[in-house]
């Protein structure tokens, strides 16, 4: 059997979410890395490693077969959730994906709807609209982790099916809620990242007499005065 896998601290940030013991489905697996670490470790039961393409699916298989979890780890080639529900899963991890495809494949599988799975969600892109359609749709956010690796920034949100659909403002849908234990310099790192973020934009916009930086400048100010209360 293979030494345990290790994770990075994006990748580990969905353990908090996780039921333990309990059935989870990684969708986008890649080389299965998350799915043999929570069964390895006996944080997850059993797993489940999805991908759309072949040569994920086949990496994923190998990685198992070397960890000698082939037994509680199976692999499945889908597009999405697709034929995922017969595994009835505690949680659902989708990293690795913009916000629009992940709500996009959260809105092909209706059965997700249901107050006992957790769904643990990291979009590299448009968190804001994600957070939006998932409390417009009836999700609750019950927490958020946020992890930097280099210059990068993660965001990790944990969310699950209430049946209250609620109309968040565009502030609530672009600041996270962080844990509290989410380390208070990491977040004023993040958030002066994404106010440069924008002011680069409203500078490049500047120069354009048909652009309209209206936008980012309320993201700049939700921005701003979220870090004031952070100091």
């Amino acid at each position: 059997m293979q030494e345990p896998c290790l994770l990075d601290a994006r990748l580990c940030s969905a353990i908090p979410y996780l039921k333990k013991g309990g059935r989870v489905a990684d969708i986008g697996t890649d080389h299965a890395y998350l799915p043999i670490y929570l069964v390895q470790q006996g944080i997850s039961l059993e797993a489940l490693a999805c991908d759309i393409n072949e040569g994920p699916i086949e990496s994923a298989r190998i990685n198992i077969r070397a960890a000698g979890l082939e037994e509680r780890i199976q692999t499945l080639r889908t597009d999405g959730l697709h034929g995922v529900e017969p595994f009835a899963p505690d949680d659902i991890l989708i990293f690795g994906m913009g916000g629009e495809l992940i709500l996009r494949i959260l809105s092909e599988a209706p059965w997700v709807r249901n107050g006992r799975i957790g769904l643990v969600l990291q979009p590299m892109s448009r968190a804001s609209v994600l957070r939006g359609w998932l409390l417009s749709q009836g999700f609750s956010i019950d927490g958020e982790r946020l992890t930097r690796e280099g210059r990068k920034y993660y965001q990790t949100i944990h969310a699950r099916w209430n049946g209250s659909p609620a109309a968040p403002s565009e502030e609530e849908c672009l600041l996270g809620r962080w844990d509290s234990d989410v380390p208070s310099e990491l977040v004023r790192a993040f958030l002066e990242h994404e106010i440069a973020v924008r002011e680069r934009i409203l500078r490049g916009k500047s120069q354009s007499s048909d652009a309209d930086g209206e936008k980012e400048r309320r993201e700049v100010q939700f921005l701003k005065e979220r870090l004031e209360k952070s100091v």
